[in-house]
């Protein structure tokens, strides 16, 4: 057995000794919006100081521990906050958690982020459902030896967001009166906001929206086989007239604003899971 896999193993084998239940259903939250975890019916809130092998978030509006609970009628894992190659982790270390959840059972996983708008049609608190993204600004999370036990050396990464997914998200959208735009997501390392150059240079490229997170965990995801769902909260605009000076305050701020209609955007996917 690698490295790899007997941390893993000694992982879950602490995460299971915690629960009673299992779950094929994998949340994770991003910048600003934890509060999704507040509408859980939490059976085990795991710090991730605990779970041997897990990083620890240090992040300002991410939490710090993986929960498993009830959600519309449907059992969740929900970690409430997350890791990021700005953080100085590793690719690996940053995605450790997906390999895990996967080995707990979890085969659809909903990912949400805070991210920065390219596209000249966005707003500051849009929500933009990710068709696509472009990861060539970040390390892959693969590089190195392949574990065969989690997943083929080459993935295809044709459909790394789950069409059926998405068109059930617009469909819930229409219902209850929420905007979705849909695009492409760039992956960036941050934690540096992008210059005015960058930005135009990403939307030249194709992005819609850009964040310092998301691409890893679902390549590791897809890797794993699993159906990955992401949403981005636009909460800021990287391509403006105005002075283009963003805070991470302004961040969180926005996240939280429109943090309730992806809560019921995610609760309403999730029922039909």
């Amino acid at each position: 057995m690698s490295n790899l896999m007997s941390q893993l193993a000694e992982t879950t084998a602490f995460i299971q000794s915690k629960v009673n239940s299992k779950a094929e259903i994998g949340i994770i939250l991003g910048s600003g919006l934890g509060n999704l975890a507040s509408e859980i019916k939490v059976e085990v809130s795991i710090p991730y100081s605990e779970i041997p092998y897990f990083p620890v978030s240090t992040v300002e509006g991410h939490g710090g521990s993986l929960m498993l609970g009830e959600l519309s009628g449907k059992k969740v894992w929900v970690m409430s906050g997350r890791f990021h190659f700005y953080e100085g982790y590793t690719p690996q270390q940053v995605t450790y958690p997906v390999r895990a959840m996967h080995l707990l059972g979890v085969k659809t996983l909903l990912l949400s982020n805070a991210a920065g708008g390219v596209n000249p049609a966005f707003s500051v608190g849009d929500l933009m459902v990710i068709t696509d993204h472009i990861s060539l600004f970040v390390l892959n999370p693969l590089l190195g030896k392949n574990e065969e036990a989690l997943g083929t050396r080459f993935p295809d990464m044709s459909e790394p967001y789950s069409k059926a997914l998405v068109s059930k998200a617009l469909e819930i959208a229409a219902i209850n009166g929420i905007h979705l735009k849909q695009g492409v997501y760039t992956g960036v390392t941050g934690p540096t906001f992008e210059t005015r150059a960058e930005y135009k240079m990403i939307h030249a490229l194709g992005g819609d929206a850009v964040g310092m997170s998301t691409v890893q965990e679902n390549i590791v995801a897809v890797h794993c086989g699993m159906k990955v769902f992401a949403t981005s909260v636009i909460t800021d605009l990287g391509i403006r007239e105005e002075e283009n000076v963003i805070t991470h305050e302004e961040v969180l701020q926005a996240a939280k604003d429109a943090e309730p209609k992806l809560t019921l955007l995610f609760k309403e996917l999730i029922k039909g899971l």
